[in-house]
């Protein structure tokens, strides 16, 4: 394949699971962008830095790779890692410094140069990927998104209660939106899919038949 497509959403919206198996099914490289400020957002907490300066110094020097779905800093696998509450409740945060977006696009657009990637985020189909052939958003019910993230969560053993949860999905979004650099937002030719209600399977399937149909094609 030598087009890309952009996969963007709030969060528990099943991007991230939905983009994995569509390019797996595509045969194309799946690219999860979220992953990538939740690597560099582990990187501060490991490093004790807030000071958007000291941020940006190790957003620039971070070499992140992808092999295998899983996601390498500096050469370490932090795949499971990044998705513990500590990254979570502090990644927006890290993700609105517009150095650290400019950095991590840079390296994004470079990974999708050639074409034949799935990339999912929150700006792929706005700022990262304009140009991407497919594009999709992808949404859910704050407490459809929250009840998926809880169950996540519990399952890997975290003491969480839904309350909390739902309170940080809904604080995400707030931030997500509101950032002044590349906020989270929904691109004019995007495809619009609710995955209220739906599994994962119907929203791969849906997808994948809008791109057989040539529906959502940036021509």
């Amino acid at each position: 394949m030598d087009f890309n497509i952009a996969i963007d959403g709030p969060a528990g919206a099943g991007k991230s699971t939905t983009a994995r198996i569509v390019a797996d099914k595509l045969k194309m490289t799946y690219v999860d962008t979220g992953a990538m400020y939740r690597a560099i957002t582990l990187l501060t907490i490991r490093h004790n830095k807030t000071n958007p300066e000291d941020v940006i110094k190790l957003a620039s020097e971070a070499k992140i790779d992808f092999k295998e779905n899983r996601i390498y800093l500096n050469g370490e696998d932090v795949t499971d890692e990044i998705r513990n509450l500590a990254v979570t409740e502090k990644v927006s945060k890290i993700a609105a410094i517009p150095e650290v977006r400019a950095a991590l696009t840079k390296l994004q657009r470079q990974i999708a140069k050639n074409g034949g990637v799935v990339m999912d985020g929150r700006d792929i189909g706005t700022t990262v990927l304009p140009d991407a052939k497919y594009k999709f958003y992808l949404t859910a019910s704050v407490k459809e998104r929250a009840c998926r993230r809880y169950n996540e969560l519990i399952s890997k053993g975290y003491n969480v209660t839904f309350e909390q949860v739902e309170k940080d999905i809904i604080d995400r979004d707030y931030q997500d939106k509101k950032r002044d650099f590349s906020p989270m937002a929904i691109a004019d030719d995007a495809i619009i899919i609710d995955t209220t209600g739906k599994t994962i399977d119907e929203v791969v399937d849906e997808i994948i038949g809008c791109i057989k149909k040539g529906e959502g094609s940036v021509l």
